[in-house]
């Protein structure tokens, strides 16, 4: 499949229907995702990124048929990670001698993934290729999100690729995001952010504010997952800077795992006093063991503050909790408040160690948290009631 986005820029990429989950098993993927490949035609011809792995002979074969291979003066590799650099190595056994430009530590990483020494042509910041009409401007873009990263941008038709940033894993044939379902695609877009691009907020407004000094036109984004931005493209533009602006609504997220619904009891508890504070508030509640935990973290990311609870057992908490809250740490949130609660029958550690996470994790811990022995009765169901309500407090 390609599909032609100007005069001279036709993208090449994949559609993955299939895709459930990504990086591994780490990220879920409910609506598929796209390896968005760009082919630009001037005087030279520029192919900007590949498709991931399993796909790579199917992507040099369809390819082909756009384009004779030799004609392909240059690659860009804007980033190395093999859902966008997997069918290099089956495109370079065709055009071994083809440069390719990335930056200084996307050939260290190409090198060190594809064991292969090929033509690197090494780029910077403010660097330009001409390719007869047009010009080509690179732009590094470390940490968002991989060391590697870069973006490029083309004259004329005033495209930025802006590889991983701005893109969604989002299945569709239509590829331009005012074809798509508006509601889908945003939720798509956050959900990529608060999973991935969370950890590196600090250096998205670094970055846009270099995009706006180089006083150059934007018609288009074209990033490498999802849809292509051409309808007012400064809109996902304006949603990064606010998202890395330490997000929050005025949202509330209760997180449980239980063994025999003692802690269950407690959370539902907890949202009747949460509802009964403030009649605006967004409430959300999970059951961390029955919940797909990235759609957890979209919610957290949403949230101005988190409630978790845990059953003890063996003198700590329950799996499904621990390895979320190990995920959330990694990715570093901001000014969001916390505090935690469970049930236990015999030592009762857990509430303790969910609150250390918590701090552990960069949430402002509220209170020491709540713990109930064995099943709540109706006092404790009362408590548990105040307790979501003095957490708003």
């Amino acid at each position: 499949m390609n599909m032609k986005i100007t005069d001279s820029v036709t993208w090449v990429g994949k559609v993955d229907w299939e895709l459930r989950h990504f990086h591994g098993y780490e990220l879920s993927t409910h609506r598929g995702s796209t390896y968005n490949s760009y082919l630009i035609r001037d005087k030279k011809n520029v192919l900007i990124d590949t498709a991931w792995t399993p796909f790579a002979h199917e992507y040099v074969d369809s390819l082909e048929k756009v384009i004779d291979l030799k004609d392909i003066d240059f690659i860009v590799a804007n980033h190395s990670e093999v859902d966008h650099s997997g069918a290099l190595a089956a495109l370079m056994k065709r055009i071994p001698d083809t440069p390719i430009y990335c930056s200084k530590n996307g050939a260290k990483m190409l090198k060190a993934q594809m064991h292969k020494d090929w033509n690197f042509e090494i780029v910077k910041t403010g660097d330009k290729v001409n390719l007869g009409d047009k010009e080509l401007i690179f732009i590094e873009a470390p940490m968002l999100h991989w060391p590697d990263s870069m973006f490029c941008y083309l004259t004329g038709d005033n495209i930025l690729f802006s590889n991983d940033a701005f893109g969604q894993h989002y299945a569709t044939e239509v590829l331009f995001n005012d074809l798509v379902d508006q509601c889908e695609l945003i939720a798509e877009a956050m959900k990529y952010y608060a999973n991935i691009l969370t950890p590196f907020s600090k250096f998205v407004p670094k970055k846009i504010e270099e995009f706006v000094e180089l006083n150059v036109p934007l018609d288009i984004i074209c990033p490498s997952h999802g849809v292509i931005w051409r309808d007012n493209p400064m809109q996902i533009v304006e949603l990064y800077a606010k998202w890395a602006d330490n997000y929050q609504e005025n949202q509330v997220t209760v997180i449980y795992d239980t063994m025999w619904n003692s802690t269950k009891k407690m959370a539902e508890a907890i949202v009747q006093g949460l509802k009964r504070t403030d009649s605006t508030l967004k409430i959300k509640l999970f059951h961390a063991a029955k919940s797909d935990k990235n759609d957890i973290i979209t919610e957290i990311f949403k949230s101005k503050g988190i409630l978790v609870g845990s059953s003890t057992v063996n003198r700590t908490i329950l799996s499904h909790i621990a390895g979320l809250l190990e995920e959330v740490k990694g990715l570093g949130f901001k000014g969001k408040k916390a505090a935690a609660f469970g049930s236990y029958g015999w030592s009762g550690e857990s509430v303790d160690i969910l609150t250390q996470r918590l701090k552990d994790a960069g949430f402002d811990v509220v209170n020491d948290g709540l713990k109930a022995y064995w099943n709540p009765d109706g006092e404790m169901v009362a408590r548990c009631e105040e307790f979501g309500e003095s957490f708003l407090k």
